[in-house]
């Protein structure tokens, strides 16, 4: 069995980590040739809340060879079509590929490899890229946790492997509605993630002052909102119902969802957003497969989603220069909140 993880950044670095250090082969391809010479040198150096270094195999994509039985891929949406329709290539003939990535990617990549080869898992940890070689892990350890799913009937014959590896670093739960297990990654994406790259903080900074905590909890509701117009059934994360937690009809449940906020995301407060951390890097983000894509399904269905659709426009502003990523942006959202 072969396995690769394709976008070895921050999550993949320490994802490997922990399979390699299981003592499981996993190859870890990037292309960023500085992290890839650091990991092939010094392994891969993992810090924060907990703190290890692995010898790991590392490659940049012009090294790879042969076939894969698994691919996880780990890169950002925006060139999903060019880079699956390469992996494709790649992949054994019954290989598949697991996506890692932020928004609802798995229906278009399902279009070039076909439903059964593709599976989709998200993660509930966050993690830093500090330096090549060297990935901060933000979350606590025991919200080291993954959801896997498949879009198709059939599930593949390399599902219970797939779980099998990813065990080595947290526990897996197998979603049977996967759709609504992406909808609650999404929900916790587009509005923490979301405010995190517009405000330039860390999920704890963003759900601590009021003003900033209103927005967020505008965004939570906006995103459960449009799923219930769509008939989509949000999964709980991690045991814990969110829908339910932090959903309201009337101001005394909308000041007990206030109140839990910063509760339910203290395990990831010091979690600093891939799109923050793509804005520092001068690189552009990913905000179209995030609060975009809330947006998107809003116009599909004909449901409005004014807050997402705000933040698309701020951090659109911020990548052309428009805006700095600061707690003064709180003010382009006007009476959102």
């Amino acid at each position: 069995m072969r396995t690769a993880i394709y976008g070895a950044g921050s999550l993949g670095t320490i994802l490997g980590a922990f399979i390699s250090k299981a003592g499981e082969p996993i190859e870890l391809i990037n292309r960023n040739k500085a992290h890839v010479t650091a990991l092939q040198s010094e392994g891969a150096k993992v810090m924060g809340t907990m703190q290890f270094t692995q010898k790991v195999n590392a490659y940049t994509p012009d090294q790879m060879s042969g076939q894969y039985d698994i691919i996880f891929l780990m890169t950002k949406q925006q060139h999903n079509k060019e880079v699956v329709t390469v992996l494709k290539e790649f992949l054994a003939p019954d290989g598949v590929l697991v996506t890692f990535q932020n928004g609802l990617p798995e229906m278009e990549i399902a279009e070039i490899l076909g439903e059964e080869r593709v599976l989709g898992c998200t993660v509930a940890w966050g993690a830093t890229l500090q330096s090549p070689g060297v990935c901060e892990l933000t979350s606590e350890p025991d919200a080291l946790s993954f959801s896997l799913g498949s879009i198709s009937e059939k599930r593949s014959s390399h599902f219970d492997e797939v779980k099998r590896l990813l065990e080595k670093m947290g526990t897996v739960d197998v979603e049977e509605n996967f759709i609504g297990t992406r909808w609650s990654k999404l929900l916790i994406n587009a509005s923490f993630s979301g405010m995190s790259a517009v405000l330039g903080c860390t999920f704890g900074e963003a759900a601590g002052p009021k003003q900033s905590r209103r927005i967020v909890q505008a965004l939570i509701k906006e995103c459960i909102d449009v799923c219930k117009a769509g008939g989509i059934r949000i999964e709980p994360v991690q045991g814990k119902d969110i829908v339910k937690l932090l959903d309201y009809s009337g101001p005394v449940k909308k000041a007990i969802s206030f109140f839990i906020i910063p509760i339910a995301i203290r395990k990831h407060a010091k979690l600093k957003a891939s799109m923050l951390q793509d804005i520092e890097k001068g690189k552009l983000t990913e905000v179209d497969a995030i609060n975009g894509a809330v947006s998107a399904y809003g116009r599909k269905i004909g449901f409005p989603t004014p807050v997402n659709d705000r933040v698309v426009e701020i951090i659109h502003g911020i990548e052309r220069g428009e805006y700095k990523a600061s707690f003064d942006n709180l003010s382009l959202f006007g009476n959102m909140a």
